[in-house]
């Protein structure tokens, strides 16, 4: 699939300067590999926009010590693969969130690529933790696939690598082509403490598993 030349990731919605403390950094990390077709890739978006608009991840959101978390995601594919398409946001109210739903519903595809690099896509996702700015009590990364990694860096080298670092893991497996990748992932891809799989086991099913997995790691 071929890409504008034109687009350009979201920008950030954020509040100035690094003192405000939010309860999670969430970098949410959307599998944009070629075994993704375009059908299926709007189901993720349109799965991770209902998340937001839902009582129960709001909820989840605002239930926290600071009643706020930021959030990022970031498209991916193969080992060079990666874009950032939302830029950290705050989301401290229902209104932020549902701002945040719309652009995630329009959101364009930024990454089209022939390879599953999960080790490169967590080693990207960790590095977005180096500029987050607000003081986050706990990191997290989202990572959603179909498909198990065949190019570039082990996902378990990645993943002890982020948990090293303080930085959780957690996956949602879409079992569409690979009927045990939960196992997989929980095998290679997640870490740190609570770390869970959540599965799906079609595209159909992606919206309702991302909504009750962002309000189970936020809560």
């Amino acid at each position: 699939m071929a890409l504008s030349a034109a687009a350009a990731p979201f920008p950030a919605t954020t509040a100035t300067g690094t003192s405000r403390p939010v309860d999670v950094a969430l970098v949410l990390a959307v599998d944009c590999s070629s075994s993704i077709d375009a059908g299926e890739f709007r189901l993720q978006s349109q799965g991770y926009a209902e998340a937001f608009r839902t009582e129960r991840v709001q909820r989840a959101v605002l239930g926290g010590r600071y009643r706020a978390i930021a959030v990022a995601m970031t498209h991916w594919g193969g080992q060079i693969a990666q874009q950032v398409v939302a830029d950290w946001t705050l989301l401290d109210s229902p209104a932020a969130m549902l701002r945040f739903a719309d652009l995630l519903a329009g959101m364009p595809r930024e990454v089209a690529d022939d390879a599953t690099a999960i080790g490169a896509a967590i080693d990207h996702a960790r590095g977005l933790f180096d500029r987050v700015p607000f003081r986050p009590e706990r990191q997290v990364i989202d990572v959603s696939g179909d498909g198990m990694n065949n190019q570039g860096r082990f996902p378990s080298y990645a993943r002890d690598a982020a948990v090293a670092a303080g930085i959780g893991i957690n996956g949602l497996a879409i079992l569409t082509d690979h009927a045990t990748l939960d196992r997989y992932f929980r095998a290679e891809v997640i870490g740190g403490p609570g770390a869970f799989v959540m599965p799906a086991r079609r595209f159909a099913d992606f919206g309702p598993a991302i909504a009750n997995k962002i309000a189970q790691e936020l809560s």
